[in-house]
C-alpha cells in the first residue's frame, strides 16, 4: 500500500466520489469496503463535512448513512422541479408516529394508542411508501406481526437516529402539545425496543449499494 492511497486528501476525494456515483446514503462500512485497506473514513468524512460547510450542497448523515443534499435554505431552488409527494391521511400521520415512538408494536397496541380500529389500508400505504416494515412475531398468543420504522422514514424526516425525533419540550415548542398535559403524561421513548419480546421476521438480506454506470464504462469507438 503506498503512502499516496492513505493520503487524507486523496481518501476525501475517494469518499467524494462514492456518494456523488450511490443511488443512495453509504454507511462507513460501504465506503471502507471500496477504498484502499487502513484509509481513515471517520477523518475524511469529517474533512468533507468542513470542506462543504455553508455551500449548496451539504453533506448529511441520515439513517447513520452518508450522502450530499442540497442546503436546507436553497430548498425553494427545487419546488417547480419537484414532484408533489404523496399526502398522508391524518390515520396514518397517527399510525407513523405511534409506530416511531411504541416500536415494535402490534395492531391492536396501535388501535388501543388510537382509540379506534386500524385500517388495513392504513397500514399498508405505509409498508408500500417503504416508512415502516414487519419487524417480527411478538412471544404472546396468536404470534401477531410487529411492526417498526426504516431507514427510508429517518431519511425522509431527515433524522440520523431515531434518538432525534423530538421530546415532549419540542413538541410543545411546536405547538403539538397543549401547555397544561394532565399528570404523569409522557411521551415515549423511541429507543426502548423491545427486542426481547419478539422474533425477528426472516427476511433477505440488504441488497448491495447500487452506482451509476453512465459515465464509468470503457468509451464507444468511432465508426471506422
Amino acid at each position: 500500500m503506498t503512502d499516496a492511497a492513505l493520503d487524507p486528501l486523496f481518501v476525501e476525494r475517494c469518499i467524494e466520489a462514492l456518494l456523488f456515483a450511490a443511488a443512495e446514503p453509504l454507511s462507513d462500512v460501504d465506503l471502507a469496503k471500496r477504498l484502499p485497506e487502513g484509509a481513515d473514513v471517520r477523518a475524511a468524512i469529517a474533512g468533507l463535512m468542513a470542506r462543504y460547510e455553508g455551500r449548496g450542497i451539504e453533506l448529511a448523515c441520515v439513517a447513520g448513512r452518508w450522502r450530499f443534499q442540497t442546503a436546507h435554505d436553497l430548498s425553494f431552488l427545487m419546488t417547480e422541479e419537484r414532484e408533489e409527494p404523496r399526502r398522508l391521511s391524518k390515520a396514518a400521520q397517527e399510525t407513523l408516529a405511534i409506530v416511531a415512538y411504541h416500536q415494535p408494536v402490534t395492531r391492536a397496541e396501535i388501535e388501543a394508542v388510537r382509540g379506534v380500529q386500524a385500517s388495513r389500508g392504513t397500514l399498508d400505504v405505509l409498508l408500500e411508501l417503504g416508512l415502516i416494515r414487519m419487524r417480527g412475531r411478538r412471544r404472546t398468543p396468536g404470534r401477531p406481526v410487529t411492526f417498526g420504522t426504516t431507514d427510508a422514514f429517518l431519511e425522509h424526516y431527515g433524522l440520523a437516529h431515531l434518538s432525534d425525533l423530538p421530546g415532549i419540550a419540542e413538541m410543545k415548542a411546536a405547538g403539538l402539545l397543549e401547555m397544561n398535559l394532565p399528570p404523569g403524561f409522557t411521551v415515549p421513548d423511541p429507543l426502548g425496543l423491545r427486542i426481547e419480546e419478539e422474533d425477528v421476521l426472516d427476511l433477505e438480506e440488504g441488497e448491495a449499494p447500487e452506482f451509476a454506470q453512465d459515465f464509468l464504462g470503457e468509451p464507444e469507438k468511432a465508426d471506422s
